[in-house]
Order: structure tokens, then sequence, then C-alpha cells
């Protein structure tokens, strides 16, 4: 097996990765997400501005990438303004750091390709 192919099959975009965001036991919202590309980054940090700080970075961030179990987006991109104004930021920095670490503890084991980039 080639390089790439091993990288795209182990670490590739097929992969998913779930955060519950809870109130005591209950678990109010799932969110899902494939891992960052390259692409998406620069997309994002280009979305994000010349005056882009590491919170619209990572606000970008989890609007793009933000899914519900059927792999339909969350958010978009008109949701930031509210997001910002009427969200406890502590928890979607928690979000948002579990997107960005992405590892293994938040991953779901699920057949590939049911969401592809």
């Amino acid at each position: 097996m080639e390089a790439i192919e091993l990288l795209k099959n182990k670490f590739g975009v097929s992969q998913k990765y779930l955060y519950e965001l809870k109130e005591g036991d209950v678990t109010v919202l799932e969110i899902y997400w494939n891992p960052l590309t390259i692409a998406e980054r620069e997309a994002i940090v280009a979305k994000s501005g010349d005056s882009g700080t590491n919170d619209d970075f990572a606000l970008n961030l989890m609007i793009t990438k933000a899914l519900d179990k059927d792999g339909k987006r969350l958010f978009q991109d008109g949701h930031k303004a509210a997001l910002r104004r009427e969200v406890n930021a502590g928890i979607l920095q928690d979000v948002q750091l579990a997107m960005l670490s992405s590892g293994s503890e938040y991953k779901v084991e699920e057949a590939k390709a049911i969401l592809k980039s």
C-alpha cells in the first residue's frame, strides 16, 4: 500500500468525530465533524479576514464544520453574530477545542465514506 493510501485510510476526511453538549446528565446537542483539512483551514482563515483573531477562526471553524448525525450543517454563516452575542463563550470554546484536537476520545467508530467532505 502506498503512503498516500495509508494516510487517507487511517487519517482521512472520512473519519467522524462527536462532541456531546450536556446539561447535567442530559445530552442537549450532539455535534459531529470530519477532520480539518489544509484547504478548509485556508478557507476559514480567509473568511476570518485581516482582523481575524483566534476567536474568529475558532468560531468560523465551528460554524463551518459542525454537522448533525445525518451530515447536515448545524450552523450557517448568518448565525455567527448570534453565537458571538447570545451563547456562553465557554461552551463554544469547549466545542471548538474538541474540533481542533479531534483526538481519539471524540472519534466515532463508523464505516468509511459516510461523511465525505
